[in-house]
């Protein structure tokens, strides 16, 4: 067959295997910002460089961070299988794949965020004091609104990351465009298909990072 005919013959496992990404995906970020974020703004809260008080706390959940990101993700995936079935009962899918994808997401973004946010202008909490604002109103009305256009741009980073996490999943028989990639593409020597998986990922991250470009800088009030 051509490669077109060969295209034509595994489509619908290429549309089953990127809704099986899609399912990943939108399960991981989700809790990623819904995690990730109040994560690294605790972080930010409690950092040594900010505050004395909870220094504690914060190498208690630096430690954590640090581990999950250090892991080996292949091994962090098989490790989480008998937690996962656990947790949600079964181990094998795409809902389960989203379970160690999410805790990397989340370690990830929150690192991230902490970063974002020590390097808002130490001005911004100076003008913040001078109003009188104090605790989640600062955080709400002066640090978030000034660190936005890099919040965009980390969670950006995230999401990128996560498409290349997600190309593992079949390990855990998540399935996936990876998965669909090394099946249908290398283990059968259809290499046209392999390609057209690769090229897929490829254009999907340059059209997230552009997405995520063109929105961090609409929102930056330095420009």
């Amino acid at each position: 067959m051509t490669t077109v005919e060969t295209i034509q013959y595994y489509w619908p496992e290429l549309v089953t295997s990127l809704k099986e990404t899609g399912v990943m995906m939108g399960i991981s970020l989700t809790i990623c910002l819904l995690g990730g974020l109040p994560l690294g703004i605790g972080l930010y809260l409690v950092n040594p460089q900010l505050s004395k008080r909870h220094s504690g706390m914060y190498w208690l959940i630096n430690l954590v961070i640090t581990l999950i990101r250090s892991f080996p993700y292949l091994l962090f995936v098989a490790t989480l299988i008998p937690f996962t079935r656990w947790l949600i009962g079964f181990a094998f899918g795409p809902i389960p794949a989203a379970v160690p994808l999410s805790i990397v997401a989340v370690a990830i973004f929150a690192r991230l965020v902490e970063q974002v946010l020590l390097d808002v202008p130490s001005d911004i909490r100076l003008l913040a004091d001078s109003l009188g604002v104090k605790g989640w109103q600062y955080v709400w009305h002066f640090l978030l609104v000034e660190a936005r256009s890099g919040l965009v741009l980390a969670f950006t980073t995230t999401t990128v990351s996560m498409v290349s996490y997600s190309t593992v999943m079949g390990i855990v028989g998540g399935g996936g465009i990876g998965d669909f990639a090394i099946r249908y593409g290398y283990q059968r020597y259809e290499y046209g298909i392999m390609y057209v998986a690769i090229i897929w990922m490829i254009v999907t991250v340059f059209l997230i990072q552009l997405i995520g470009n063109l929105l961090a800088r609409k929102l930056d009030k330095r420009k």
